[in-house]
């Protein structure tokens, strides 16, 4: 598991010139000083174009459009808790018992999706993350069931375990049912030994 490299995600492109790498880096940096700052909706490619110090134009060709530059957004976040999974430290990363990091990734993920909200759905395709994103999720979900020895279909198991830590499951739950995250998380993790008998 640890020697896989990042997938890439929302189809990443050949790699940048170092101007064109320095560009995008410095509009990533400004919408997500504005996000930091204003929040999602004060977002704006005019705003984000002045922020960095270019013309409109550039974020246009660079992004396409505003869903686009949030599905970048989105990428960067899911990239750096990718390399989490597989290279940080333990429980999450490689050396913890595959159960313990099989429990750390469901209270990880559940606190990434609840961070990330906003953006998850300002990206795109009602609210869910990339294809790319979701198979990587998978194939370690599936990973740990195998270390663990989980008997049946571990790939609709592992859909089971991770349909509740998407947005629209868990805005439901937090936004509409008053659930906060430790009641979702204690949830999660009786599910999760249900499911692996563990």
């Amino acid at each position: 598991m640890s020697e896989r490299p990042l997938l890439p995600l929302l189809g990443d492109a050949a790699p940048e010139r170092r101007d064109a790498a320095r560009n995008r880096e410095a509009l990533l940096v400004a919408a997500q000083e504005i996000i930091e700052t204003c929040g999602i909706d004060g977002v704006t490619m005019d705003g984000v174009a002045a922020r960095a110090g270019v013309g409109k134009g550039t974020v246009f060709r660079r992004f396409g459009s505003r869903e686009g530059l949030m599905a970048a957004l989105l990428n960067f976040s899911e990239t750096e808790w990718q390399a989490s999974v597989i290279s940080g430290p333990p429980p999450l990363g490689p050396g913890a018992p595959p159960m313990e990091r099989l429990l750390a990734f469901g209270r990880s993920r559940l606190e990434t999706t609840l961070r990330f909200a906003d953006l998850i759905r300002a990206a795109g395709a009602a609210g869910t993350r990339s294809y790319a994103a979701y198979s990587f999720v998978a194939m370690h979900v599936r990973y740990l069931m195998g270390e663990i020895g989980v008997t049946g279909d571990i790939a609709l198991l592992a859909t089971a375990l991770l349909a509740p830590l998407e947005v629209p499951i868990l805005e439901q739950q937090v936004q509409i049912e008053g659930m906060d995250l430790d009641r979702i998380h204690v949830a999660w993790v009786d599910l999760a030994h249900r499911i692996t008998q563990h």
